[in-house]
């Protein structure tokens, strides 16, 4: 069961995090992670609409461990049968770490149905790829991070 940590405590976890890294490595996030709460970068309460919003929509990261040192990354959207993909590739970099990621599909599909499928063209320049900034991932089922925008995020692990 998901005992999720209140802003404060996210926030006292990020520090220490910044000094003595998590430890995480690609096996600790695998799995299909549910969007819970996101705060703004300098937001001290949970921004509840989009909060709901991206609930209502199934908003979730999908995470897969694919042997080569790497992590098959997806984000995914549903409303109904309606489902936006963006899928991609991860790696864990840095004592904190950071997960960079790069997407390079999108796909919309409506139940088996495909209705698009466009390639995409990933960021050459590092300074620009996207990452989320790990802060924790807890056995009780929640993984925290704060992304390149300075937003932070929180997800459950489904189950």
């Amino acid at each position: 069961m998901m005992h999720p940590p209140s802003i404060g405590e996210l926030l006292k976890l990020e520090q220490q995090v910044r000094c003595e890294g998590t430890g995480l490595r690609n096996t600790d996030l695998q799995g299909s992670w549910r969007l819970q709460s996101v705060w703004s970068r300098s937001g001290k309460e949970a921004s509840a609409i989009s909060s709901w919003m991206l609930r209502l929509v199934k908003a979730r990261l999908e995470l897969t461990d694919t042997r080569d040192g790497s992590l098959s990354i997806s984000n995914v959207v549903n409303l109904g049968a309606l489902e936006l993909r963006f899928r991609g590739s991860a790696q864990l970099h840095g004592p904190r770490p950071l997960l960079r990621f790069q997407f390079d599909s999108l796909s919309l599909t409506f139940g088996k149905q495909t209705l698009l499928q466009r390639p995409l063209t990933p960021t050459t320049e590092p300074r620009r790829q996207p990452f989320f900034a790990l802060i924790r991932r807890d056995p009780s089922g929640w993984l925290a991070a704060r992304g390149r925008g300075g937003g932070l995020a929180l997800w459950s692990l489904k189950g």
